[in-house]
């Protein structure tokens, strides 16, 4: 039985992780009407990613019998200034997950919760890597300053990181 402060701190979870799919989504879109396709592929591919952690929380406490119950979430940011502030929200944002999965692990541990510490640790490991490969992302994207021919590169790694991705998946 999962006590019912993991619960509710289990829901605020799956409320972030909706959101999360959610920004990228609304990121992707973004970057699909101004010239971005590559950039699109990569943000679509982590919308879905953060749905699979939405369900992967959801089944979880379902699964012991807690109750994941679906809460509002806002409305995404739609506009952007250029590619390199759309990059830096993403970093905020995998930064922000982060905190909140050490958030959880840490009410698992004065809770004694050992089953949900252990779950939990699959996600860990999950934003030490996001966390990373936004990271490498946004150095990219410095480097490049004001070169438009940069930008095309920089989209064509996106979209290669995109089929990466979807490649290991399968």
């Amino acid at each position: 039985m999962i006590s019912k402060k993991i619960d509710q701190a289990i829901n605020d979870q799956i409320k972030l992780e909706e959101q999360s799919s959610r920004i990228y989504m609304a990121m992707a879109s973004w970057c699909g009407v101004n010239g971005f396709p590559g950039a699109a592929k990569f943000l679509y591919t982590h919308s879905d990613e953060e749905r699979m952690h939405m369900l992967k929380f959801v089944h979880f406490l379902n699964d012991r019998n807690g109750h994941s119950v679906l809460q509002q979430v806002e409305q995404p940011k739609a506009e952007y200034r250029s590619i390199k502030e759309l990059f830096d929200e993403v970093l905020k944002h995998e930064q922000l997950v982060s905190s909140r999965i050490n958030e959880l692990v840490d009410l698992c541990l004065q809770e004694k919760d050992h089953t949900t510490n252990n779950f939990l640790q699959w996600f860990v490991t999950e934003q030490i890597e996001e966390e990373s490969l936004v990271q490498d992302i946004v150095d990219k994207i410095k480097l490049l300053g004001e070169s438009m021919g940069g930008y095309f590169h920089i989209d064509m790694y996106l979209s290669g990181l995109a089929d990466a991705e979807a490649a290991a998946e399968e």
